[in-house]
């Protein structure tokens, strides 16, 4: 009988510790959005170390760290899935302006931060503008792990550019890899891979990427798909050959099996406005023969980039110094003048697209006596100088010795609208995670940069009712995540890592304008990067506890 009774005592004080057992955090009363795009339902979670323990009824369990969430939405961490935060990090790794909106994992595309060479290497410290950094690392796992051990709020992802291992081994002319310089591409992609690469990326509207045909395109796309990894890409028409261009992508992942993805999904040009419908049977029909292609795109119906992108890519075969050294030269400038005010069918004309020099908006300069130009249309700088629009754009290119960034009108907001709302579509801000001080306010901006994921929630969800909250958060996570094959992350689940955050649905609001871009988005209240919370009640904690994410091919590396 004492036997008994001891064993019922002792099950009795097993079950009161479990009953209160201690957590590092607890996020209680939350409506839980798992990620899975399903209903929420009432819970708490709890974490330890850089895990979600549980997610049930915590009522007698105890943390040091409690976060009430009563009343408010808990999703997992968004996914930035096209970031150009690669510099901005490395002069303030808080990434304010994407973490107050949610995003846990920054994926840095189009191009990437090596392999470099030597020449690539000067060229970059030379190109440097604001933000000055010296260059130590080659290639672009070290890169990664540089900017990790330094110190990061947020996570970091990246795929290797072909236009960069085109650069690497070919350089930066017009002209076709021989047999051996292909291989020796294909050789940089396998490391950058087994380094931790998510796949290869490009950007087929500018140069040196723009000289790259499909057929080297494929043996690249094949060496990613070794390793499981994708193919992004910023297609090489948005305009007059998009059906071409999106015919190319689904070509590639045919051949070679890869996943596609199509950056920034739009349509370039009032004349181009009408393909949106046609594009989406294209992807859909891909998609119900096994393709596996998907897209990314941004919530504004501007886009951003450099003025160069005005003129032919041809214009600047052999690099940036050719180009500088060809718009000084009277005959060259005057064919840009011309061809800058037609609609080219071999090439991308922005700046046509944009209906000129009225929607081309200065947003960045290196000189500070051009700084006076930011905020200004290239038509108002044209008129203050007395000067055409052409002749202008060639003569600041020239002055500043960059290629200036500038904001281009060229999207339509009907469109953007039925874009959003479709469920092989995530989200990319296509710009720096910064903060509206230092360095950065000496740049303007594009407002995406502070924007784009608050308003998919409040704009878009709450005010415009084009998706729910549930579908629109499984775009925001667990879709990116599922694409580039992340382990455990994208989903509110036990066992997986606590990249959380939580927010008001009536409050989440953008405020970034194109006259004020530079301004935070509210409404995101607290946001936990592997288990750590670096915002809390709506300002930074100093936490930096991101961490290189690497990709499916990095496994390869371990089992060796």
């Amino acid at each position: 009988m004492k036997l008994v009774l001891l064993l019922f005592f002792l099950l009795i004080s097993l079950i009161s510790c479990k009953r209160t057992r201690t957590y590092d955090s607890i996020i209680r009363d939350g409506l839980i959005y798992d990620g899975n795009g399903g209903e929420p339902y009432q819970a708490d979670i709890a974490i330890n170390d850089d895990t979600i323990a549980f997610i049930g009824d915590l009522r007698n369990s105890r943390s040091n760290n409690e976060i009430d969430a009563e009343g408010k939405a808990v999703a997992p961490g968004f996914i930035n899935m096209l970031s150009h935060s690669e510099e901005s990090l490395i002069q303030d790794g808080r990434s304010q302006s994407d973490l107050r909106q949610g995003v846990t994992l920054e994926v840095f595309g189009e191009g990437s931060m090596g392999p470099l060479n030597k020449k690539m290497k000067k060229q970059k410290i030379d190109g440097q503008r604001d933000i000055k950094y010296p260059v130590a690392w080659n290639t672009l796992g070290e890169y990664m792990n540089w900017l990790e051990k330094k110190g990061i709020s947020c996570n970091i992802a990246s795929f290797v550019g072909t236009g960069t291992v085109r650069q690497y081994v070919v350089g930066e002319d017009n002209v076709a890899p021989t047999v051996i310089q292909l291989d020796s591409m294909k050789l940089l992609i396998d490391q950058a891979m087994e380094e931790g690469a998510m796949g290869i990326t490009n950007a087929l509207i500018y140069p040196p990427d723009f000289f790259a045909k499909t057929a080297e395109l494929v043996p690249l796309a094949k060496e990613a798909a070794k390793y499981g990894g994708m193919y992004t890409s910023h297609i090489r028409s948005e305009g007059s050959k998009l059906f071409e261009a999106i015919g190319e992508l689904i070509s590639i992942s045919k051949q070679t099996g890869v996943h596609v993805e199509i950056y920034h999904l739009k349509e370039a040009g009032k004349d181009n406005w009408w393909k949106l419908d046609s594009l989406i049977k294209i992807v859909e029909k891909a998609r119900k023969e096994g393709i596996p292609i998907t897209a990314n795109m941004y919530t504004y119906n501007r886009s951003a980039t450099g003025l160069t992108a005005s003129f032919p890519p041809t214009l600047q075969d052999g690099g940036f110094d050719k180009l500088w050294k060809r718009l000084q030269n009277k005959k060259i400038r005057e064919q840009m003048r011309k061809a800058m005010d037609n609609n080219a069918t071999d090439w991308e004309n922005t700046y046509y697209q944009a209906g000129g020099a009225q929607g081309v908006l200065l947003i960045g300069f290196k000189k500070d006596s051009l700084r006076k130009y930011i905020g200004k249309t290239l038509a108002e700088v044209a008129a203050i100088r007395g000067r055409s629009a052409g002749e202008t754009a060639m003569d600041l290119i020239v002055e500043d010795s960059t290629r200036i960034g500038v904001v281009y009108s060229s999207m339509d907001e009907n469109n953007l609208r039925k874009e959003i709302a479709l469920h092989w579509v995530s989200f990319g801000s296509d710009a720096a995670s910064s903060a509206p001080e230092g360095v950065f306010l000496l740049s303007g901006a594009h407002p995406r940069a502070y924007g784009n994921f608050a308003r998919v929630i409040g704009k878009f969800v709450r005010d415009d009712k084009m998706l729910s909250l549930q579908q629109a958060i499984q775009q925001l996570s667990q879709l990116p995540a599922t694409n580039l094959k992340l382990q455990k992350r994208g989903e509110l689940k036990q066992g997986n890592y606590a990249d959380i955050v939580i927010f008001d649905p009536r409050t989440v609001q953008d405020h970034a304008t194109y006259e004020k871009p530079q301004q935070f988005a509210t409404g995101i209240s607290d946001v936990l990067v592997n288990g750590v919370q670096v915002i809390k009640n709506g300002e930074h904690t100093g936490a930096r506890p991101g961490r290189f994410i690497r990709g499916p091919g990095f496994k390869k590396v371990i089992q060796k």
